[in-house]
């Protein structure tokens, strides 16, 4: 009986302490599960159509399986113009769509972000403690770029989450043997194939490798060695995985990376626009940033390195403003914010942590009222910023509707702008050969003249070389123009089918659906 008394003791102690530790991690955690719930609420406040570059990258990942499972040609050479490896995020995509649609793609955009709050979270941890990884975590997730990104079913969402892995597996291993930092340099190279851009934030994980060395007000010669020999580590790994992956590499793969990438050609947009709409979008967040480096400056207690760390990750914020600003293109600003966002919201939620004293052991000289008042400003601001942008492309839904029953799998050609949309929704109906796009076309006439632009469109619908014709007088509007006369000249032989209009939040956009015969 004393056998069994004990053993029952025991059993009961053991449940208990279980318990103990399931609430421990439930209440430690349950933060950030609120914000992580915020995060899905706010994200699906967002609803459109297909934006063209969702709709050619699920395009060209049914297409590559398609090959891979069946050899059926693509009739395109995604990878000399993608600015991602199209065997990596593509392929995984279109499996999601296959399975759920573009709602389903969707879904695992914002899976990849929930998981980059929750690493951006432990990290900031980490590095500053509970209360500050609680308001970065609310910045990065409530932040017009995240929450545009996870709506968005394109390279970025997957590629910061595998920054974010990197850059918590550095901090992680701080403490660990120097090797064993390598660890980052997979990851690393990953989000780099993923996405070519991420290259852009490599040097700041691995400058992270460096400055995460123990926080002591004064660090040994060994501190910094250490430190040095971790990120020279880190940097030989990932030069070698990126130099060996190049090295295979087919000549359109590495004409896609010059062309999207390291050798991009200028745009006309200014430095002034684009500098305006940085601050729009992420500015706020890289001003409590640059505080949040004070902070840990006029710390007594802290390392000269831990203040390089702050100002390293601040600055991560400034690096696509500063990219795109040499390029003078705006193009995807609003998505390449959201990369520098992750590294410098741990420093934005310090600095709110410091202004409220949060973390200050006098509970009376708290003022946690001031840290709620600016996240829940921020929120608000974020949320609203981002409706904008993700409306800012025509609801496609009605013009697909239309066209639908007037396409067919076989020998047709349709010219649409931005063809990339229709393309996408009536993959099931057409045949990717049968798609013409108004950005560019060269055309034989009868007679053996070879023409390009303008006069190729015109000789084109003028011998009813296109069944269907789909404009919108977006991006191509004058060319747009210039067709409407042809089509529309009395003999054309087109008929105006339909004039539908599509939803945005600059006005209505109209489709004009023109059809021969």
């Amino acid at each position: 009986m004393a056998e069994v008394a004990e053993a029952a003791t025991e059993s009961q102690a053991t449940r208990s302490s279980l318990g103990d530790r399931i609430n421990t991690l439930l209440r430690g955690r349950l933060p950030l599960a609120l914000i992580m719930i915020l995060q899905v609420v706010l994200a699906y406040r967002l609803s459109n159509s297909a934006f063209e570059d969702e709709s050619l990258y699920l395009y060209a990942g049914h297409r590559e399986l398609a090959l891979e499972l069946h050899g059926t040609p693509t009739y395109d050479s995604y990878p000399s113009y993608f600015s991602g490896a199209p065997f990596l995020y593509p392929i995984l995509a279109a499996a999601a769509d296959h399975l759920g649609g573009l709602e389903a793609a969707r879904a695992m955009s914002l899976v990849f972000l929930l998981a980059t709050t929750g690493l951006l979270w432990t990290i900031t941890r980490r590095l500053y403690g509970q209360a500050p990884a609680i308001l970065a975590a609310l910045l990065f997730a409530t932040s017009a770029p995240t929450l545009f990104l996870s709506r968005f079913a394109t390279y970025d969402a997957l590629a910061i989450l595998l920054l974010a892995a990197a850059f918590w597996i550095v901090v992680r291993t701080a403490r660990m043997p120097v090797a064993v930092v390598l660890a980052a340099a997979p990851v690393l190279a990953l989000a780099v194939a993923v996405k070519y851009a991420a290259l852009l934030y490599v040097p700041t994980v691995i400058a992270v490798s460096v400055f995460i060395v123990p926080d002591r007000a004064h660090l040994s010669r060994a501190h910094w060695i250490r430190g040095l020999v971790r990120g020279l580590a880190l940097t030989a790994g990932v030069v070698a995985l990126l130099l060996a992956a190049y090295m295979s590499l087919s000549p359109d793969m590495k004409l896609g990376i010059r062309q999207t990438t390291t050798s991009r050609d200028l745009g006309n947009d200014p430095v002034s626009a684009i500098v305006r709409l940085s601050l729009v979008w992420c500015g706020w967040v890289f001003a409590l940033a640059v505080i949040g480096v004070c902070f840990e400056a006029f710390r007594g207690n802290r390392s000269r390195a831990r203040t390089w760390l702050a100002a390293v990750l601040a600055g991560s914020a400034l690096l696509a403003t500063v990219y795109q600003g040499h390029l003078h293109k705006m193009q995807s600003l609003h998505k390449h914010l959201g990369f520098g966002l992750m590294f410098a919201a741990p420093v934005a939620g310090l600095a709110i942590a410091g202004l409220a004293r949060l973390q200050h052991k006098d509970v009376r000289k708290r003022i946690p009222g001031l840290a709620l008042g600016i996240a829940s400003v921020l929120t608000l601001y974020a949320t609203h910023a981002v409706v904008p942008l993700y409306d800012g492309w025509p609801n496609s839904t009605k013009m697909i509707d239309t066209i639908r029953p007037l396409v067919h799998d076989g020998h047709e050609r349709y010219l649409a702008e931005e063809n990339e949309v229709p393309r996408y929704y009536l993959r099931d109906k057409t045949q990717p050969y049968e798609w013409f796009t108004t950005f560019f076309f060269s055309y034989t006439t009868k007679q053996g003249q070879a023409l390009q632009g303008v006069q190729a469109y015109q000789s084109a619908l003028q011998d009813h070389y296109f069944n269907l014709v789909i404009l919108d007088h977006g991006p191509t509007a004058a060319l747009d123009d210039e067709l409407d006369k042809t089509l529309s000249a009395q003999g054309s032989g087109y008929r105006l089918v339909a004039q539908v209009p599509g939803a945005t939040s600059h006005g209505t956009q109209m489709y004009e659906v023109w059809a021969a015969g």
